[in-house]
């Protein structure tokens, strides 16, 4: 099989634990481009926290696109063209607001270029430091928000997280529901995953789904794991989703992306 498209989750799949890109993947990755295949990166961050790592690997260089904010938005990197974004309505933005309080659950949004929320906490530090954006607190998270915006996050302990995407998923069944990370649950508009918009995105560039590998690591992957001609997890994919994709390779902190490239790209 001739793979025509990568297809990249970044966090914990393409980055290692500092986020940064490893030598090896960096250089295959550069290698898989050259050959001609669309390397894509298919992210839950914002489309400027993925921006530096695109041009990093030359994707601006390389007709390029990211898949951001879980699906929300396509992107092309040369251009930052927007081919497709979909984003929740205030309505639905307020309405999980109101369940985060219930839940008693920290909850953020994005509006220009900054996470909004209302209050702070450890695990919004923490997407802080992944995406490199300003914290907005603000006093009345439903007064400022008064716009659509692409996703909402509820954040908390990860056990207790479980037991909330559970419920949320039965509460709001109009709404798409995935784990990023075990404390990030991130909510989109019903319909907006990794794997709706690579489908979206191969068809455009005239890709078959037999034609495109994806790798990835968590459960938001999962839909575009199942989706590709080729899943991949790498190594420290979430427990209970080990045997949900053709193959694992090594971990984020090993190489796994270059060993997908190596073995099925580069030959």
């Amino acid at each position: 099989m001739q793979y025509k498209m990568l297809v990249l989750d970044m966090d914990d799949t393409l980055l290692t634990d500092d986020h940064k890109i490893s030598y090896l993947n960096k250089k295959l990755i550069l290698e898989a481009q050259a050959k001609g295949v669309y390397v894509v990166l298919a992210s839950g961050r914002p489309t400027t926290a993925m921006t530096a790592y695109a041009k990093e690997l030359q994707m601006d260089l390389n007709d390029s696109y990211m898949i951001s904010f879980n699906g929300a938005i396509i992107s092309r990197v040369k251009d930052d063209l927007v081919l497709f974004e979909q984003k929740l309505t205030v309505e639905q933005i307020h309405a999980l607001y109101d369940y985060s309080v219930e839940k008693n659950t920290h909850i953020i949004t994005y509006l220009d270029n900054e996470i909004i929320s209302e209050t702070d906490s450890e695990y919004i530090e923490i997407e802080k430091e992944i995406t490199k954006m300003v914290h907005h607190k603000v006093s009345s998270f439903k007064e400022y928000v008064d716009r659509p915006a692409v996703k909402c996050i509820l954040l908390e302990d990860p056990a207790y997280l479980k037991t909330v995407e559970r419920d949320l998923i039965e509460t709001m069944p109009h709404l798409s529901v995935s784990t990023s990370k075990p404390f990030f649950l991130e909510v989109a508009q019903l319909g907006i995953d990794k794997a709706a918009s690579l489908k979206l995105l191969a068809e455009k560039l005239g890709i078959l789904q037999s034609e495109i590998i994806a790798v990835g690591n968590a459960g938001n992957d999962l839909t575009m794991i199942e989706y590709a001609g080729l899943g991949v997890w790498v190594d420290n994919v979430t427990p209970e989703l080990r045997d949900k994709a053709n193959i694992i390779v090594a971990s984020n902190n090993n190489d796994g992306v270059a060993e997908v490239i190596s073995r099925y790209i580069l030959n």
